[in-house]
């Protein structure tokens, strides 16, 4: 079986560069993740849209639930989305809205505080980490998983150990963390979908093509 530094190769050789996160603050990325929680990212730009003049940190805490919860309606299971944001929101006062003091965290200690919040998971705690602040690490989605079972590997099926032996074979930096999760996203919804597009794909001839 071919190194996972491989798969990052041939997928960046195809599509280039993503530059992900897309997001003007790292305090906007951070509303995004939880927005994307069970919808696409095309839902959560019409949700961010309308959220707009409130992704000001101290702005959108001033705003009661349920007014959060109507702009934020385009990205669907908008009153828990929006209990989840004040979660978030109060954690981040708690340390003054700071990002980088909060960047001078351990990733350890830091991922572990951000799972603490209530409605933020192992997913979305790494998708924070990654991109709001700044610390390398793999994240699993259903993409990651669907593309290395279909190249053939027999990957664990709980989370931690899936992101622990994919980052233990791989000494990167924070640019490749970055770019190799964009990847993967990029590479599933070209390619990689639930039924996949194979003509033209850069991993075909090196892909078992399992369909489990």
């Amino acid at each position: 079986m071919f190194h996972y530094d491989f798969i990052y190769k041939k997928m960046y050789a195809h599509y280039g560069p993503q530059r992900w996160w897309p997001a003007d603050t790292a305090f906007e990325m951070m509303v995004g993740a939880i927005l994307v929680q069970n919808t696409s990212w095309r839902n959560v730009e019409k949700a961010l849209e309308n959220v707009a003049p409130y992704l000001y940190p101290k702005r959108m805490r001033s705003l009661k639930e349920a007014q959060l919860a109507q702009l934020i309606r385009p990205s669907g299971f908008y009153n828990i989305k929006a209990k989840r944001l004040k979660a978030f929101l109060h954690w981040f006062r708690d340390h003054q809205f700071d990002v980088c003091s909060l960047k001078g965290k351990s990733r350890e200690d830091l991922r572990k505080e951000l799972l603490g919040i209530k409605g933020v998971g192992q997913e979305t705690a790494d998708v924070m980490l990654l991109y709001g602040f700044d610390k390398p690490v793999f994240v699993v989605d259903a993409y990651a998983r669907r593309i290395f079972y279909r190249l053939g590997y027999d990957m664990p099926g709980s989370y931690d150990p899936f992101r622990i032996e994919v980052e233990g074979d791989l000494s990167q930096d924070l640019l490749f963390w970055k770019e190799f999760h964009a990847l993967l996203v990029e590479h599933a919804k070209q390619h990689c979908k639930a039924k996949p597009i194979c003509d033209g794909c850069p991993l075909r001839e090196h892909c078992m093509q399992r369909m489990g």
